[in-house]
């Protein structure tokens, strides 16, 4: 069967946690209908990570060399007509039916930017926007004029947390933040020499950013969804959502250029959750089912270790 939807997942030293969201993910969507790229950032818990992709073997590893171009190169290889991103982070406790999805994409071409599974109705009406119900093959669905959103997470359109997006308008936006001059984009990529060189005697932060060049997870969320919001009249301007599905658990931070607060503790630490999953401690999936988280981010309240829960692809 032809895969409807490639999963690219970013993680770095949270192999507890990514174990949590492969499982999660395969637990509530059908796994054959998925191909899953996990472009993973190699510095701590290399046997740990190992054991991961031992147990989701149909996943196609990539090990980062220089996030930008092996990112574009993921991209640039995907024939799925939608795409998801996933973070090590998130946790799936809910599902939508595919044919859902695909409808709202496929059928909404000009309008629909993407497919939330990580906002609900009463998350969103709580925020003061405006939504919209539609029904697509006979079922309920919700969508927001997420140009037009009141809150910080409504207005944030391109996000890799949770959310399905036609493949097309994914390259499209990327394409469109980035220099056209062809031999700029050689001279400026991240890993090159002239960024190195620049790198010893100022930040190169801004330069990569008028470039267009990403470096980590993170920028490349935050200046594609910041050229989205400049030029919105450009990109379809709906997103479409039926219930939240999933959460992100901000207990821990491994990205040093994100801003975001971790909720945890220091046995929340990478180091200390690593040890529990040498024990053989996974993420309750379980319990967050039965409580189901209620906003798009969560933190310790839901997190919770069971000792040798299946959580593996099935």
């Amino acid at each position: 069967m032809d895969k409807k939807i490639s999963n690219i997942v970013f993680t770095r030293n949270r192999p507890l946690q990514l174990h949590a969201y492969l499982g999660s993910l395969h637990r509530y969507f059908p796994s054959r209908l998925f191909e899953t790229y996990i472009l993973y950032k190699e510095e701590l818990f290399s046997e740990e990570y190992n054991a991961v992709f031992r147990l989701f073997p149909d996943c196609v590893v990539v090990r980062e060399a220089e996030f930008h171009s092996d990112l574009i190169k993921i991209l640039n290889g995907i024939h799925t007509k939608h795409l998801l991103f996933g973070i090590d982070d998130v946790v799936v406790f809910d599902s939508v039916d595919f044919d859902l999805i695909e409808g709202a994409l496929a059928d909404h071409p000009d309008d629909a930017f993407g497919f939330s599974l990580r906002l609900g109705r009463e998350f969103v009406a709580k925020g003061g926007d405006n939504v919209e119900e539609v029904t697509i093959a006979g079922r309920h669905l919700f969508r927001i004029n997420w140009s037009l959103a009141r809150t910080k997470t409504t207005q944030y359109p391109f996000e890799l947390c949770a959310t399905a997006y036609p493949t097309a308008l994914v390259r499209r936006v990327v394409a469109s933040t980035m220099c056209a001059n062809p031999l700029a984009r050689r001279l400026f990529l991240p890993a090159s020499p002239l960024v190195r060189a620049l790198a010893k005697v100022t930040s190169t932060r801004r330069l990569l950013k008028a470039f267009g060049y990403f470096f980590d997870p993170n920028t490349f969320e935050s200046w594609n969804c910041r050229w989205c919001r400049a030029h919105a009249a450009e990109v379809p301007g709906y997103l479409y959502f039926q219930k939240q599905c999933c959460s992100a658990m901000q207990i821990n931070v491994v990205n040093t250029s994100t801003r975001s607060e971790p909720d945890g503790t220091t046995e929340h630490a990478v180091e200390a959750l690593n040890e529990k999953y040498r024990q053989g401690y996974r993420l309750d999936i379980d319990y967050i089912a039965a409580n189901k988280p209620r906003r798009p981010h969560c933190g310790k309240e839901s997190f919770r270790l069971v000792r040798g829960q299946a959580t593996e692809s099935s």
